[in-house]
């Protein structure tokens, strides 16, 4: 049986989170949509539901690899009821900067590992508290510019220098990132995968 691990998402900050630990995986895109509601009283399950989508759909193309194991994310940011996902444009980056700015807000990443063949899965999420300092127009239009909002939920990235804005961090780091590696760890061993990373 393979033990390489698939990773369903085309997100580089994951792919080397993987790599980083050790991991042996290969890496296939989900496409699936990201719909979201503007706000929900459950946004870990709203994470979870998308982790989950992201990695049934590649395991259906698995069916005959049985036992392989793939991993589905999804990260978003919260503040009160409000879900922030990815931003659409430069615009909207600058917007979702400006209220997160001096506010303590939740990064949650739904995982979720669904089995390739038996269907079989474990879902669960994780969620780290930010506290962001008040952050100048002209620095949001400079991160913006510099392109660090594309393609990130909460249009910030904390391995892409908007570190200097979060004054706190409570809770794991690599989910920030968005990929929380001891969530992972602990779910591959308590669904049995018999895969260890290779150092």
């Amino acid at each position: 049986m393979d033990d390489r691990l698939i990773l369903a998402s085309a997100s580089p900050r994951r792919r080397d989170l993987m790599a980083e630990a050790g991991y042996a995986f290969d890496v296939e895109p989900a496409d699936v949509a990201e719909d979201l509601p503007a706000e929900s009283d459950d946004p870990a399950g709203e994470a979870a539901r998308l982790a989950e989508a992201k990695a049934r759909a590649v395991a259906r193309r698995h069916a005959t690899d049985r036992g392989r194991w793939v991993v589905g994310a999804d990260t978003l940011v919260v503040l009160g009821r409000r879900i922030i996902g990815k931003p659409r444009h430069a615009r909207d980056a600058e917007a979702v900067l400006r209220t997160l700015s001096g506010t303590e807000h939740a990064v949650i990443t739904g995982l979720a590992l669904v089995q390739c063949g038996s269907g079989r899965s474990l879902v669960r999420h994780a969620a780290t508290g930010i506290r962001m300092r008040p952050v100048a127009d002209d620095e949001i239009r400079r991160y913006v510019a510099a392109g660090g909002s594309h393609g990130k939920a909460g249009a910030y990235a904390v391995q892409e220098g908007a570190d200097r804005y979060i004054e706190h961090i409570d809770g794991s780091f690599t989910n920030v990132v968005g990929l929380p590696m001891e969530l992972l760890a602990e779910m591959l061993d308590q669904v049995g995968w018999k895969g260890a990373p290779k150092r």
